[in-house]
């Protein structure tokens, strides 16, 4: 889908990766430029996959990694010389920092009007917060997200998953793509701002229906929070199931199917007003064990499913049907699952675009380099012995 599109990453740690993977996947070349000798920090973030960190080796395949040190002029030359070529930008340094390295979207555009600049950063380019430093759960606090989900005692809770930075990612990929087919009408490119609170924010609409009516913002809490029909109800293993029979149909099946035909008129009903019931049905969810509530998830169609844990989910129905993983091969790594990017959008993608691992430091810099710029053997080792590109290993 967009084989023939080379993509010039500049991005680091998980929103602007997670975007460029989602383009690699696509089928576009990315070029993964980190900057020399330290690399992309996010290398050695989180829990270690072989000598990866995992949140690199889970948002980094498909890429060429080129290392240059943009201390140095001849560093921030060549990386100007890849980046002009490029139809797609992505960096995510904080706002002025591109430009102090000339590679801002003013000097790349005026030589290649057709260039799509995309800018990824939490707090995005203007405004009061956009030079603050950040990370997910910020962006998640500032965007009104995190107040929405407390535990039983009002707190905000912080989700294991970074929601802000894979929402920035999506975002970033969706615009860029929206960006090319500008282009291709056009003949021009476009400049992205893409922050990441901006993402989560758009997830708030109804929530901003109801600013400044405090009762009425009640009734999305308990829509959502207070249904008796809408619940995770521990199971009587220990597990979880959930239970989101919102629409009337969903929860008059789920009442004959429990034979409970006494709630049928508690449709809509909170939990608060019927708190009897409340306990009736936690009573109810313990009496059975999770794999025959699914079962009958499965066999009543009342929005019944299972809680997938986080350490056996990829062996659950969903995602073995969907073919949602696909096995990673790479030298060092070994075997490792991987998660699909864009399951069956594109019949046979997967085969037309072969997947392989996550790129070592610079491994890919003289040739990238040789290849788009020109650059001979000798020209590369005086690169070498100055410190501008990483040493060869041999």
């Amino acid at each position: 889908m967009l084989a023939g599109i080379t993509v010039v990453d500049f991005s680091r740690h998980l929103p602007g990766p997670f975007c460029t993977m989602r383009l690699a996947d696509l089928g576009a070349e990315v070029i993964k430029l980190e900057t020399h000798p330290a690399g992309d920090p996010g290398r050695g973030m989180g829990p270690k996959v072989a000598c990866s960190g995992a949140l690199f080796h889970s948002s980094n395949r498909n890429k060429k990694s080129v290392a240059l040190n943009l201390r140095t002029s001849e560093g921030k030359e060549l990386a100007y010389r890849l980046a002009s070529q490029a139809d797609v930008i992505v960096e995510s340094f904080r706002p002025g920092v591109m430009s102090l390295l000339g590679l801002d979207y003013e000097r790349l555009s005026a030589g290649n009007e057709a260039i799509v600049y995309c800018s990824v950063t939490g707090y995005g380019q203007s405004g009061a917060m956009r030079q603050l430093g950040g990370h997910d759960l910020n962006f998640q606090a500032v965007s009104g997200l995190l107040s929405t989900i407390r535990d039983s005692e009002g707190r905000p809770v912080i989700a294991e998953v970074p929601l802000a930075d894979f929402a920035c990612g999506m975002y970033a990929a969706e615009q860029i793509c929206a960006a090319l087919i500008g282009r291709f009408r056009t003949g021009r490119g476009a400049y992205l701002d893409i922050a990441a609170v901006d993402a989560l924010a758009s997830w708030m609409g109804m929530h901003a229906l109801f600013v400044g009516q405090a009762e009425t913002a009640k009734e999305m809490t308990r829509f959502f929070k207070s249904h008796l029909a809408y619940h995770v109800f521990e199971t009587a293993d220990g597990k979880y199931v959930a239970l989101a029979a919102l629409e009337e149909k969903f929860w008059l099946n789920f009442c004959r199917a429990v034979g409970r035909e006494d709630w049928e008129g508690l449709h809509g009903a909170g939990k608060e007003d019927h708190p009897d019931v409340f306990e009736e049905l936690k009573a109810l969810f313990l009496s059975r064990t999770q794999a025959e509530w699914s079962e009958l998830g499965h066999e009543v169609d009342c929005c019944l499913t299972a809680v997938e844990e986080a350490d056996t989910w990829t062996a659950c129905t969903y995602v073995q049907s969907r073919e949602l993983l696909f096995p990673l091969y790479g030298s060092e790594l070994g075997k490792t699952l991987q998660v699909r990017t864009h399951p069956h959008v594109l019949s046979g993608r997967m085969s037309e675009y072969p997947a392989w691992a996550p790129p070592a430091y610079g491994a890919h810099t003289r040739r990238v380099l040789a290849g788009k710029l020109g650059l001979s053997a000798s020209d590369l080792s005086r690169l070498e012995a100055e410190g501008v590109i990483p040493v060869t290993k041999k």
